[in-house]
């Protein structure tokens, strides 16, 4: 498990084009890790929609949002095409991401032994340490997104 006062672990996914992005390329920026059980699932919807509407303020104080899911980055271009997200969307499809900040759901919709990523959030400082760890008691379970982005935008 990622504690508050360590250091985020380095990864690198693919965004919506394909291309690598590594949480290193945020270095000096405070970046929102918002881990979402899968795209045009109603709460995701609605959760990555209110980081967009934060994202001024976020981007005013020098902060970015990444959203990573298990999604294809097939499914998340569409995804954020629809919901006009400005955000980076990133594609864990070994979930070697989700499991290394422990924020793996087992069984979304009742679906034995399917892998997904539960909704975590997880504040990282411009050092790149982590500052907030929200983990979700079952996917349906919103963040709360004015203290989120208060924290983010603070640091």
């Amino acid at each position: 498990m990622v504690n508050i006062g360590e250091t985020a672990p380095a990864f690198t996914l693919k965004n919506t084009q394909k291309s690598d992005v590594s949480l290193s390329d945020y270095a000096g920026k405070t970046v929102i890790l918002a881990f979402y059980p899968g795209a045009f699932t109603g709460v995701c919807d609605k959760e990555m929609c209110a980081f967009q509407d934060n994202l001024g303020k976020l981007n005013s104080a020098d902060a970015t949002v990444l959203g990573i899911s298990v999604d294809s980055p097939w499914a998340n271009a569409e995804f954020a095409r629809k919901y006009n997200l400005e955000f980076t969307l990133l594609s864990d499809l070994d979930r070697d991401v989700v499991q290394a900040y422990d924020a793996a759901f087992v069984g979304l919709g009742g679906i034995e032994g399917y892998v997904c990523a539960n909704r975590v959030v997880i504040v990282v400082d411009k050092n790149g340490v982590v500052q907030h760890r929200w983990v979700a008691e079952n996917p349906g379970v919103e963040p709360d997104y004015d203290a989120v982005v208060s924290l983010a935008a603070s640091l």
